[in-house]
């Protein structure tokens, strides 16, 4: 079966892909490799996929420019399509919002019009993101919760996309999944992510900088994890049926929380990174950065019974894991 994967030269598309083709499938993989962090990384990514199987293509396009995007798909027939990419970073909102409009808004308008209109496409899989829960105070978060009141433009973004594929769902009965990620990790890892940036000032001898005075919480998911939930959800299309699904639509529509179901403490997470390199951290504590949260933590009941997802990897596992790939890539192992 051929899937499509936008974002593929980025975190969770690489290890999506590569879960996908180590299947047997096929995979489409777009992406325009664009600057906002490493395009080393990113180039580094898709090598390793090109290099290791023969059914992945490369389609190197902006999805936020409609007709390129039209045109480069023109001879493909997708049958499920996993929408990963997009402008990430919650700071980074605040200083270049536009950003955000192009990529999480245009793209994915771009991305629904596309498998709107395409003869091929059973199910889209997009990505939603736990920052549109905003300064929530109820945990663990539900997809029942009332999400109206967003905190950072990137989590304005990402609710609208939701808006979108409801009504999407609803005018064309689109087969949709929504997944609220909650803070991925693990190898090949973002380097604007906090454990990234923790390892390599540790590693370098520089002090890091922890806000929320160390008191923040995330519900850390290891990228193994993420990835079989999003395979189970492109495995399982919403039914339409007129039934209501996991965030209320009686569309073919359906939100899911993807996390670990664990909620952590800043400081254990940054003690597990200095006893994995052996060294301690010099820390500069912080207060709250405008547009974060003090704590996330996912209710995955819906994706659970529904799919059957059951996140197995604890963060003390999963911390040497990114720590000694992050060594080996940067030639310290």
């Amino acid at each position: 079966m051929t899937y499509l994967v936008t974002g593929a030269a980025g975190f969770i598309g690489y290890h999506l892909s590569e879960r996908l083709l180590a299947r047997g499938e096929t995979v489409l993989g777009i992406d325009n490799v664009n600057d906002y962090y490493s395009t080393k990384l990113k180039r580094d990514r898709l090598e390793d996929l090109q290099r290791r199987h023969n059914n992945f293509t490369l389609i190197e396009v902006d999805f936020a420019d409609q007709a390129a995007l039209v045109d480069a798909l023109a001879q493909y027939s997708p049958k499920r399509v996993a929408h990963l990419g997009a402008q990430a970073g919650v700071r980074y909102s605040i200083t270049n919002p536009h950003a955000y409009i192009q990529s999480n808004l245009v793209g994915h308008i771009n991305l629904l019009e596309y498998c709107r209109h395409s003869d091929s496409v059973e199910h889209l899989v997009y990505a939603s993101s736990s920052s549109v829960y905003g300064s929530n105070k109820t945990l663990p978060f539900s997809v029942e919760d009332r999400v109206d009141k967003p905190i950072s433009l990137y989590a304005a973004t990402k609710k609208a996309d939701e808006l979108m594929s409801e009504t999407y769902a609803h005018l064309y009965r689109l087969p949709q999944t929504g997944l609220r990620f909650f803070t991925v990790y693990g190898p090949w890892g973002r380097p604007d992510m906090a454990m990234w940036l923790f390892t390599q000032a540790i590693m370098e001898g520089r002090p890091i900088e922890v806000f929320g005075e160390g008191n923040m919480q995330r519900d850390f998911t290891y990228i193994d994890d993420i990835v079989s939930g999003v395979v189970a959800c492109l495995d399982n299309a919403p039914a339409d049926d007129g039934a209501v699904k996991a965030g209320g639509s009686v569309s073919p529509h359906r939100l899911y929380n993807i996390g670990n179901h664990r909620s952590e403490e800043l400081s254990h997470m940054i003690g597990l990174i200095e006893k994995s390199l052996g060294k301690e951290a010099v820390k500069i504590m912080l207060p709250m950065q405008p547009g974060d949260v003090r704590a996330t933590y996912a209710d995955i009941d819906a994706i659970s019974s529904d799919l059957g997802y059951k996140p197995t990897t604890t963060i003390d596992e999963g911390i040497p894991r990114f720590v000694d790939w992050y060594m080996r890539y940067h030639g310290h192992r």
